[in-house]
């Protein structure tokens, strides 16, 4: 049987031992699939779990000549710079576009814009932070844009991902109950708090890089990770 007790206060150090953040949020939000990039036009075809379709929806970048992504041989042709910038961050970029607008097939769009962007723009990166998180910060304000420009068709934020059934009926039950409450309380994040979220638990950045991506004041981030580990560990802290 599923028994409550009384939530208490929970400690940030306490929540890791008590609560995969991470696990939860890759339960909820999917990895997508690797992506391709055929050649010439240079195209980025995305493909997820969640929408097998989805690589009807190819975009296309127009080729540059002076495009080379930052610690790759400078011998490559565009193309394969392309596919490895698509490679190496679509799945981050798909991740922080998700805990956003919160829509799967939005966050596609959005991965397709980011990677677009972020190639259009390679050419004016100068090296002020890494690469990830450069690319990460222009997932995040693409999303923020994007969502303020399409509130009206965002999915219901309280449908769960089908799951497969482990263990008994019993069992199952509860996990369910665990992950709506779980995604109640995520949804109830802000915007900002939940991409500080993801890009810890996720794409385990450090508290600086979260700064440098998303442009916050160091104290913030803490500040901000602290209370959406604290709410988050109030929705489950009293199921065992």
């Amino acid at each position: 049987m599923t028994s409550r007790r009384p939530v208490s206060m929970v400690a940030a150090s306490g929540l890791r031992r008590s609560f995969d953040i991470g696990s939860r949020l890759r339960t909820r939000w999917p990895r997508p699939a690797a992506s391709t990039a055929p050649t010439s036009p240079i195209r980025i075809r995305l493909l997820t779990d969640s929408h097998p379709t989805a690589s009807e929806d190819v975009k296309t970048v127009p080729a540059r000549s002076d495009h080379v992504v930052p610690g790759t041989p400078v011998d490559l042709d565009e193309a394969e710079q392309l596919r490895l910038l698509v490679r190496e961050y679509s799945a981050a970029i798909y991740r922080v576009a998700l805990s956003i607008v919160r829509d799967s097939a939005l966050a596609e769009d959005v991965t397709q814009d980011t990677l677009m962007k972020a190639w259009q723009a390679l050419p004016g990166f100068r090296g002020e932070s890494s690469l990830r998180s450069w690319v990460l910060r222009i997932a995040h304000n693409t999303a923020i844009s994007t969502l303020r420009k399409r509130r009206d068709v965002l999915a219901d934020p309280n449908t769960l991902p089908e799951r497969e059934t482990r263990g008994s009926v019993e069992r199952d039950a509860q996990d369910r109950a665990v992950m709506a409450e779980f995604t109640q309380a995520l949804e109830e994040l802000d915007e900002l708090s939940r991409s500080i979220v993801v890009l810890r638990e996720l794409e385990h950045q450090s508290y600086e890089e979260i700064a440098t991506t998303l442009d916050l004041p160091l104290p913030t981030v803490k500040t901000r990770l602290f209370r959406a580990r604290r709410k988050l560990a109030h929705a489950l802290e009293g199921w065992k």
